[in-house]
């Protein structure tokens, strides 16, 4: 994004990504079309346990992530990209380790191949909550990959509680497609009419409603030239559960 008050930069912008999140409040991250090469490192950066699900275009990645190092906006999308689930607090043994959010199980399931590579991951955490992230196919397909992950996430969940996030490349006044989930896997709580990005749940108790973050809040001040910088071109969306 370039403006009065953006700068466009064609450099790594990992450590602001990093420095980023780890300052924010949170307890799970679900994060889609991450460079593969951060997903260990934003791991460590957040203290977090982290799983790892690839998406589209990694076939290239040897020759293509190390130009991305250098010339991000030369490699673009053939980098490759995964999803990423983060998890605060759940490493037994380290400091600030709560019971409850461990990682019992972690699994990952192709959405479809054409005309690329979707995937759904899931996990389950020691609370007994199972999580699904993924990210939709475009246009026609979406609402066909949303559909598909929610059943793979229900028979993860056995009927227990769930969260459902990600792209969904679809939104509520337009798509029918949140009806159906609702109606045959009991998840609500869209982030609004307009959005594409949700945090559907079920069986918890929901304390705060999803929510989108205003632009600014994903700016970060570049010390080169004083303008700013943003990390990415959707907003942060937040809830708060009690599960």
């Amino acid at each position: 994004m370039t403006g009065k008050k953006h700068v466009r930069q064609n450099r790594d912008l990992f450590r602001e990504f990093a420095a980023f999140l780890a300052a924010a409040k949170w307890d799970l991250a679900l994060l889609q079309e991450v460079p593969p090469r951060w997903a260990s490192r934003l791991a460590e950066a957040t203290g977090c346990s982290g799983r790892v699900a690839l998406t589209s275009r990694n076939w290239l990645r040897p020759v293509m992530s190390p130009i991305a190092r250098f010339r991000p906006h030369l490699a673009g999308s053939w980098e490759g990209g995964c999803n990423l689930i983060l998890a605060r607090n759940s490493v037994p043994g380290l400091e600030g380790f709560r019971p409850g959010s461990e990682i019992t199980d972690f699994r990952k399931s192709t959405l479809t191949w054409f005309p690329e590579r979707r995937v759904v991951s899931m996990i389950e955490l020691g609370c007994g909550l199972a999580v699904a992230n993924f990210h939709a196919s475009t246009g026609t397909g979406a609402a066909g990959d949303v559909m598909r992950a929610a059943r793979l996430a229900d028979g993860r969940a056995e009927g227990g509680p769930l969260l459902l996030g990600g792209d969904f490349n679809a939104r509520p006044r337009s798509s029918d497609v949140f009806d159906r989930l609702e109606g045959e896997f009991g998840l609500a709580g869209i982030t609004s009419e307009g959005s594409i990005d949700h945090l559907l749940t079920r069986g918890v108790e929901v304390l705060e409603p999803a929510e989108a973050w205003p632009p600014a809040r994903r700016d970060v001040p570049d010390p080169d030239t004083g303008l700013m910088i943003r990390l990415s071109d959707h907003a942060p969306v937040v809830i708060r559960i009690r599960v």
